[in-house]
C-alpha cells in the first residue's frame, strides 16, 4: 500500500491531519497504514488499534442492529413506528418545503420502520439548511453540542414531535434524523438501552471489543484527540481522551455516537460481505446494500449524495461518477473525519480514520484521495 501510505503521509506533513489509519482488505488480505500521531502534540504515534470517534459510520451498524429485530419478527418493515414511538402518532408536515413552521397539514400516512431505515421519514436535513422547518429541526438536533449534553432519548423524541416534518413520509430522502430514531425504536422494542442492545446484537458476536459509546479509562491511552479546522488554517482542539467519551452520554445516538477502530469496522464489514453470517439474514443484508431511492429522490439531494443512492444506513453507488464509485459500493462518511465502505462485487473493504472534522456534508480532499488510490491500487 505504498500509494495510500504516501497519500496519508502527505496530509500529515502539510498539517491537514495529525494522523490517520487507513485499511484495505481484499478477502483474507488486509493491509493497514498508520501515519502521524494520536494528537497534534505528537504525544504518541498512531497505531492500528487507535480508537476514534467514528460519527456517522455508526449509521450502517445501527441499521444492521435494527434489522436483527426485523429478522426475528419483532417488528416489520411496513409497521407504523407509532406503536413503539407514540410521540410520532400524529405528525404534521409543512404545506410546502419553504412554508413557515405554522403552515402545516397532517401526514397523509403513518411513518413506517422502512421509512426510518431508508431515511424517508419526513424529518432530516435537506440540501437547503435555510428552510424554516430545517431551522426548527436544527434547534432540536443540535450537533454543535456533544451527545452528553442532549436531552435523554424520551425527552428528545418529545421535542422532535413538535417540529413539523419537511416532507410527507416516503416522499423524500432527508439526512440524519432517521438514524437517531432507529436507535430509540430499537431500544423500546428490545426493552434494552441502546448501548446494551448494540453490544448484545453486534459488538459481542463480532468481537468488536473497542466499539461503544464510551471509552473506559483502561483504553484512553489509545483514544485519539479530535479537532476541527480553524479559520486561520490551524487545527482547533474539540475533544480529548478524557472528555466527552469518558462516560456514557445522556443521548446514545444511533446516528453518530460510537467510537471504534479500523479492525472493529472491518469485522462488521466482513459480516455484511458474508451475507450476514450468524447475525442477519441475506435478505436483510441485501436490503441494506441496495439503493431504495428513485432517481428524483437522488437528484433532490446532491449536497449529501452527489448523485448516488441510499440503502439502509449507508450510501449505495449507482453511477460511476468518480473512479471509486463502483456500482454496489456501500458505506458512508463521518463528520469527525472517518469513512468506511464495502465493495461487494470485489469483496473489498476500505476504512479511513482521521481526527479532523469535516466542515460540511462534502467529503474532504483526504477522503477522496484515499478512495482514489485504494480504488486503483
Amino acid at each position: 500500500m505504498s500509494e495510500p501510505r504516501e497519500t496519508l503521509i502527505r496530509y500529515v506533513r502539510d498539517g491537514t491531519v495529525p494522523g490517520a489509519v487507513g485499511l484495505v482488505a481484499r478477502g483474507a488480505d488486509v493491509e493497514v497504514v498508520t501515519v502521524g500521531a494520536v494528537d497534534a502534540e505528537g504525544s504518541a504515534p498512531m497505531a492500528r488499534d487507535s480508537i476514534f470517534r467514528i460519527a456517522s459510520i455508526t449509521k450502517p451498524i445501527m441499521a444492521a442492529a435494527l434489522l436483527t429485530l426485523v429478522d426475528e419478527g419483532r417488528i416489520g418493515l411496513d409497521d407504523p413506528v407509532a406503536e413503539w414511538l407514540p410521540e410520532l402518532a400524529k405528525p404534521v408536515v409543512v404545506r410546502t418545503p419553504a412554508s413557515p413552521v405554522d403552515d402545516v397539514v397532517p401526514a397523509d400516512r403513518p411513518i413506517t420502520v422502512e421509512d426510518l431505515l431508508s431515511f424517508r421519514a419526513g424529518w432530516g436535513l435537506p440540501d437547503d439548511f435555510g428552510l424554516p422547518a430545517a431551522q426548527a429541526l436544527f434547534a432540536v438536533q443540535d450537533h454543535s453540542h456533544p451527545f452528553g449534553d442532549w436531552p435523554d432519548p424520551d425527552t428528545w423524541l418529545g421535542l422532535l414531535a413538535q417540529v413539523p416534518m419537511l416532507h410527507q413520509p416516503g416522499e423524500a430522502w432527508l439526512y440524519g434524523t432517521s438514524a437517531a430514531l432507529q436507535g430509540i425504536l430499537a431500544a423500546r422494542v428490545s426493552g434494552r438501552s441502546l448501548p446494551d442492545f448494540l453490544a448484545e446484537r453486534i459488538f459481542e458476536p463480532l468481537g468488536m471489543r473497542d466499539t461503544g459509546f464510551e471509552v473506559p479509562e483502561s483504553k484512553r491511552h489509545r483514544f485519539t484527540s479530535s479537532y476541527a479546522p480553524a479559520e486561520d488554517g490551524t487545527l482547533r482542539l474539540t475533544d480529548t481522551p478524557d472528555g466527552d467519551y469518558s462516560r456514557l452520554p445522556r443521548f446514545p445516538s444511533g446516528g453518530g455516537g460510537l467510537v471504534s477502530t479500523a479492525d472493529d469496522w472491518l469485522a462488521f464489514a466482513r459480516m455484511l460481505l458474508a451475507g450476514g453470517g450468524e447475525l442477519l439474514t441475506p435478505t436483510s443484508v441485501s436490503r441494506m446494500t441496495t439503493n431504495h431511492l428513485s432517481a428524483a429522490q437522488r437528484e433532490a439531494a446532491p449536497l449529501f449524495l452527489e448523485g448516488q443512492g441510499w440503502g439502509y444506513g449507508g450510501q449505495v453507488d449507482v453511477a460511476p461518477i468518480d473512479p471509486w464509485n463502483v456500482p454496489g459500493r456501500y458505506g458512508w462518511v463521518g463528520g469527525t473525519g472517518t469513512t468506511a465502505h464495502i465493495v461487494p462485487p470485489t469483496g473489498t473493504v476500505t476504512v479511513l480514520l482521521t481526527q479532523v472534522a469535516m466542515t460540511g456534508p462534502t467529503p474532504t480532499k483526504v477522503m477522496r484521495d484515499f478512495w482514489r488510490c485504494t480504488a486503483s491500487s
